[in-house]
C-alpha cells in the first residue's frame, strides 16, 4: 500500500466537504483497498464514512424499508424487520462473500461500486428500489448505467436505499466458487404492477430481461420462466462459464427464483 491521507468525518456534511474537494469515499473497503495495493485507484484522500451516524439503520417507512447506505450486510442479513418484509433482501446479504466480508462490507459501498456480479444491484433494480443521495433520489432503472458504471456525480454520496415491500420476492445465485461473487444471480418481484427480473454476473453490469418480466406477469410460475428463450449474444464468456451457459443459468435460476417466492 502506498502513503495516502486518511480522514474520517463524523459528519455527512463533513463527508460531502470532503468528497467535492476530491477525497475518495471508504465504505466498507472491500473493493476499493485491494484496487489500491494493486494501484488500480490510487486516490490521494479516502474520507471514511463509518463514523457517520445517520448512514446506519433498517427501519420501516410506510410500504417501503428503508437501509442506511453505511449498513453492513450482516446486520441486513441478520434484520427481523427485514426477515418479515423483505426476507429475499436478507437471505441475499446472508450469502455475499465470507463472514469476514459481510462483517464490514455496506450496502452503499457495493451499489456505488456497480460491480458487475455483485449481489446487491440485482436487488435494488429487481425491487424498483431508489437510491437516495445528498442531492437527490435516483429511481434504479436510471441508477445503473454499465459496468461499475452509475448516475453518481462525483461529489455525491448514497446516504440510503428505499426497497417497496413486494409481494413475493426470491434471490438465486449461482456462486463463482473462489470469488463467491455471481456468475450468475436472478432476483425475481412480484409486485401489484407486475414482475421484474434482474440478473447480475451476465457481462456488462446488471440488467432487466424483459421476455421474462412479461412471461411472468401473465403467469407467475416455473413453467412460465422456462418457457422464455434466453439469448446469449450480449453475455459475457470467461473460463468460469461460456455466453450459452450463461443465459442456460439464468433461466435455471429464474425457475428456481420463482419456485421459492411461491414457498415450493
Amino acid at each position: 500500500m502506498y502513503a495516502f491521507d486518511y480522514q474520517r468525518p463524523a459528519t455527512l456534511s463533513d463527508a460531502v466537504r470532503l468528497a467535492g474537494a476530491g477525497a475518495k469515499p471508504l465504505a466498507g473497503g472491500q473493493t476499493l483497498l485491494a484496487s489500491m495495493k494493486l494501484r488500480l485507484s490510487s486516490p490521494e484522500t479516502l474520507a471514511d464514512l463509518g463514523a457517520i451516524p445517520e448512514l446506519t439503520g433498517i427501519r420501516q417507512d410506510g410500504d417501503h424499508i428503508v437501509i442506511g447506505a453505511m449498513t453492513r450486510h450482516a446486520q441486513v442479513a441478520t434484520s427481523q424487520d427485514l426477515r418479515g418484509t423483505i426476507p429475499a433482501l436478507a437471505e441475499l446479504a446472508a450469502h455475499i462473500g465470507d463472514r469476514q466480508v459481510r462483517a464490514v462490507g455496506t450496502l452503499g459501498g457495493s451499489v456505488a461500486n456497480n460491480d458487475p456480479s455483485a449481489c446487491y444491484p440485482s436487488a435494488v433494480l429487481g425491487l424498483d428500489a431508489t437510491v437516495v443521495t445528498t442531492q437527490r433520489m435516483i429511481a434504479a432503472d436510471d441508477y445503473f448505467q454499465g459496468m461499475f458504471a452509475t448516475a453518481l456525480a462525483e461529489d455525491e454520496l448514497i446516504t440510503a436505499i428505499r426497497f417497496p415491500i413486494p409481494q413475493r420476492a426470491a434471490y438465486m445465485k449461482f456462486k463463482q466458487p473462489a470469488s463467491r461473487f455471481a456468475l450468475i444471480g436472478v432476483f425475481v418481484a412480484q409486485t401489484a404492477s407486475g414482475v421484474r427480473v434482474a440478473v447480475t454476473g451476465g457481462g456488462n453490469g446488471v440488467f432487466r430481461h424483459a421476455g421474462l418480466e412479461d412471461a411472468l406477469s401473465k403467469d407467475f410460475s416455473p413453467a412460465s420462466a422456462a418457457s422464455v428463450s434466453i439469448d446469449a449474444s450480449d453475455l459475457s464468456s470467461d473460463l468460469h462459464g461460456s455466453a450459452a451457459y450463461r443465459a442456460n443459468l439464468i433461466s435455471v435460476q429464474t425457475q428456481r427464483a420463482v419456485a421459492k417466492a411461491l414457498g415450493h
